[in-house]
């Protein structure tokens, strides 16, 4: 009877140990990227940049990529909720709180408003300040002059943006407007999809300004000019781009972005993502990434993740009403 117990301790033991290491241990080798806006946007550099660092630094095999504009992300919301894809993730930021505040209609049997609720939050990982620019050969060398303009003549200033009015970039440019004493509301704000559109719009003369992300702007800086950022100061990956704030406009925002999972995610595989996206931020790979894109790390996972976009609901609301756009 002794033996009989030894033997069942033993194999109880091992079958503990094998349960532990096979959950801890879950190797994911592929992901897929979905991204709910166009090529150029602030999502999309996101998520082909946190591919790009994490295949090149050896933690995955591949990474793929997929854009699905429509509905200001509203679309690639629900296919992640209505199909419940196997190793895919969404790339979202603060539009995806944005949107249940507005209550922006999704596309999940034509009703319902989405949200991060939807979805199986991973992991936030970086930060990107705002941003407004001109073009290189725009008569207007700071915000001042934008705002003398707009003060003189309204219609004479379009402004640029990557979404939906009430998006993100609606909000930057609105913040920047309310703060030099503006009706945010009368600003007119034209919507494109995505930032590779936007800023094709604002080099083409079809607006006078673009707001979007500072990251999104990196690349096109022989094209444009940043003539202010909604930094608390000025960051060193792009030395030259002044802030809002000393220009006399006290705006300072930064956007997360961060990836979620579809209904149904097993924690093991959002646990193994979620370690996955902080370990690369270790790495002179994704180093190579965030600079480029002037990025902060802002690395958010799980319980901490999900706390911090009840949080940001809360506090989006807020600002929202004080626009004006809720």
């Amino acid at each position: 009877m002794t033996n009989i117990k030894k033997i069942v301790s033993v194999l109880f033991s091992a079958i503990l140990l094998f349960s532990a290491t096979t959950t801890s241990s879950i190797a994911i080798d592929k992901i897929h990227f979905v991204i709910g806006g166009g090529a150029g946007g602030g999502w999309d550099g996101t998520a082909r940049g946190t591919g790009e660092a994490l295949t090149k630094a050896g933690m995955l095999k591949s990474a793929s990529f997929e854009n699905m504009s429509g509905g200001g992300g509203g679309k690639a919301l629900a296919f992640m909720i209505n199909t419940k894809p196997a190793n895919t993730v969404l790339v979202q930021s603060t539009p995806l709180v944005l949107r249940s505040i507005t209550r922006h209609k999704g596309y999940v049997s034509g009703s319902g408003t989405l949200s991060y609720k939807d979805v199986v939050p991973i992991a936030g990982v970086i930060g990107d300040y705002g941003a407004i620019a001109v073009a290189k050969n725009s008569p207007y060398k700071n915000f001042k002059d934008v705002v003398d303009a707009y003060k003189k003549n309204p219609s004479s200033i379009k402004m640029a943006g990557g979404s939906v009015r009430g998006s993100m970039d609606h909000l930057i440019g609105a913040l920047a407007f309310q703060a030099a004493g503006a009706n945010p509301n009368d600003v007119a704000y034209i919507p494109y999809d995505a930032g590779g559109k936007a800023l094709a719009g604002l080099l083409s003369g079809e607006t006078q300004i673009i707001s979007t992300g500072l990251g999104e702007l990196m690349g096109a800086r022989d094209q444009v000019t940043i003539i202010g950022i909604t930094a608390p100061s000025r960051v060193s990956d792009a030395p030259d781009a002044p802030t809002l704030k000393e220009q006399g406009y006290d705006v300072q925002f930064v956007n997360w972005r961060g990836f979620f999972g579809p209904p149904g995610m097993s924690s093991a595989d959002k646990n193994a993502i979620a370690k996955m996206l902080g370990d690369v931020q270790k790495t002179s790979e994704w180093e190579n990434v965030r600079a480029r894109n002037a990025w902060v790390n802002i690395y958010n996972p799980g319980d901490k993740f999900v706390s911090f976009l009840e949080k940001q609901t809360e506090e989006m609301t807020a600002l929202m009403k004080k626009l004006g756009v809720i």
